[in-house]
């Protein structure tokens, strides 16, 4: 049937209206549903496929949640003075109201991000006023790139509560910038600031510039002597937050302060000053730029959705260089786009002054990450200024990279989307159920293995099988005591009457084993399971460092 002239000809207003509906929905606050439901729908997508091995350090953070409803009371990630033990009492909570399972510690981590995306969102809408600014910025948040994926959804001990943390005190700061200083502002940024050197003080790289940006506010509007009230009532209360440490540096000692600037973490050089600064300069060039686009995975050097490169890749170099031009405008965003660029700027200058830049996984780098999102969106907006739709292309571009290259690594597995960027230490964690039922079967429910076998293992047999980790799992044998993370394990192991020895496919350890085993006249028998290689009926209990093993 043919449409008459009148009803062609009102086709097209019904169209520019429906356009025009949708984006003063987007204009509204409510719309920051879809990117959150976005966000959590990927993550359970990824989730249900097994992308993410479960790796020690979850384990521990799960044990830890699971002793915490036992009565312990920890303040610190077992086995170090910092990085507090938040997560842990969170996904206790979790597990308190759904039962102690692995699917519940990444929910927790999940909503964390949900709740980062939202802050982040409220942040841009406070300064630029914008809705859609935020919108997009919340969108390329909720399917972001491999690095940010994995860091905010597995949990390593205080993470996503960092950027949470962190996220609300920019917030907090550029609210005060754009509406004034108020006590109750304050207090709250005093407040999360202190905190945050509790959970974790990369949260801080957030907190200092927006501290810096709050206080200049106040200058400017009120003298001298009310910004000096004022910055003492936010040292009240980033002393009350900070009470945690406070306590575990009254119980610690020394080593609170020593390893809240990254003293204990592995591979940390003893060298020359000179030297190791180098060494994280080299870090810095190498890793942080395609770990932060995602042009690549933290754990790799393989490259990610090859098709995609360029398109993105020139997408990202745009967004750099506006970013860094935009930085010369003086207008009413010229405050909040400088407190922006100082989040980079002290988390890199963090990264070389401090041991945490002997890391070279991407890890440190996520708050770059949330700013590359940030300034994506607002590039985006400045594309269609110049040309329409250019804009939404970018966005699009950019999410479907992002999309690609995360089914990409997720569909590599193993390793999987993982945290463990040492190979030496990757493990197909797929055929721990297989390791966990032999070992019952034979009644092997304690002895020694390495730091990625024993926690994962003991949080999911319910604790029946402990295997302190007591081994080394580099090829050359070196091994950290600190990788014994929890003592009555040790005292669990030890009153066995028999033990079993764990490896993870380390030739040079499993010829040592046996040579050893020999000498000392000791019968034993072998099996191998997926990557894990089992010594067990030992004919006696013998101890790692009658092996010369385990110091």
């Amino acid at each position: 049937m043919r449409m008459s002239e009148a009803e062609t000809s009102s086709q097209p207003r019904r169209d520019i209206g429906a356009i025009i509906r949708v984006g003063q929905w987007l204009d509204k606050p409510v719309a920051l549903v879809l990117p959150l439901a976005l966000a959590l729908l990927w993550k359970l997508l990824l989730l249900s496929e097994g992308a993410f091995p479960f790796n020690a350090d979850e384990a521990v953070v799960a044990l830890m949640a699971r002793h915490i409803l036992k009565g312990e009371r920890p303040l610190f990630f077992y086995g170090q003075a910092y990085m507090g033990s938040l997560d842990a009492y969170l996904v206790a909570a979790g597990f308190w109201a759904f039962g102690e399972h692995v699917l519940v510690l990444r929910l927790v981590q999940a909503l964390l991000y949900c709740g980062t995306i939202g802050a982040l969102y409220l942040a841009l809408r406070e300064v630029f006023r914008i809705p859609r600014l935020g919108w997009a910025a919340a969108l390329l948040l909720a399917l972001p790139t491999v690095n940010l994926t994995l860091y905010t959804t597995v949990s390593l001990g205080g993470y996503g509560e960092a950027l949470l943390i962190g996220s609300l005190a920019l917030w907090l700061g550029l609210r005060m910038d754009r509406r004034g200083p108020s006590c109750s502002r304050w207090v709250l940024l005093g407040f999360l600031s202190g905190l945050g050197v509790w959970v974790f003080p990369l949260s801080l790289v957030f907190a200092l510039p927006s501290l810096f940006l709050a206080l200049a506010s106040t200058l400017r509007r009120t003298s001298l002597l009310k910004t000096a009230f004022n910055a003492c009532i936010f040292l009240a209360s980033a002393l009350i937050g900070a009470i945690p440490w406070l306590v575990g540096w009254h119980q610690l000692g020394a080593s609170a302060f020593r390893e809240l600037l990254g003293s204990a973490l592995a591979g940390v050089s003893a060298g020359p000053l000179l030297g190791q600064v180098a060494g994280r300069i080299l870090n810095l060039v190498l890793f942080t730029p395609t770990v932060v686009f995602g042009l690549r995975p933290p754990w790799s050097t393989q490259l990610l959705a090859p098709p995609l490169l360029p398109l993105v890749t020139a997408v990202d170099l745009g967004v750099l260089v506006f970013g860094l031009t935009q930085l010369r405008r003086r207008d009413e965003y010229r405050a909040a786009r400088w407190t922006l660029f100082a989040v980079g700027v002290v988390l890199i200058a963090a990264f070389l002054a401090t041991p945490f830049g002997s890391d070279p996984s991407g890890r440190y780098f996520l708050p770059l990450g949330l700013l590359l999102a940030l300034t994506s969106a607002q590039f985006a907006l400045w594309l269609n200024a110049q040309r329409a739709h250019w804009g939404e292309i970018a966005v699009l571009l950019i999410v479907v990279f992002n999309v690609t290259s995360t089914l990409q690594a997720a569909l590599t597995n193993p390793p999987g989307i993982t945290t463990q960027f040492d190979r030496e230490a990757q493990v197909d964690m797929r055929e721990l159920p297989a390791l966990q039922q032999f070992l019952e079967q034979q009644g092997e429910t304690r002895g020694y293995t390495n730091y990625w076998v024993a926690y994962p293992l003991a949080f999911l047999s319910q604790e029946r099988l402990v295997f302190t980790a007591r081994l080394p799992y580099h090829l050359d044998l070196r091994y950290s005591v600190r990788d014994d993370r929890y003592a009555p394990y040790d005292t669990s192991v030890r009153s066995s009457p028999t033990v079993a020895y764990i490896t993870i496919g380390n030739g040079p350890l499993d010829v040592l084993l046996r040579t050893r085993f020999d000498q000392m006249g000791l019968s034993f028998r072998e099996k191998q399971i997926g990557d894990f290689d089992v010594f067990y009926q030992l004919s006696s209990p013998v101890a790692p460092e009658e092996l010369g093993l385990g110091h």
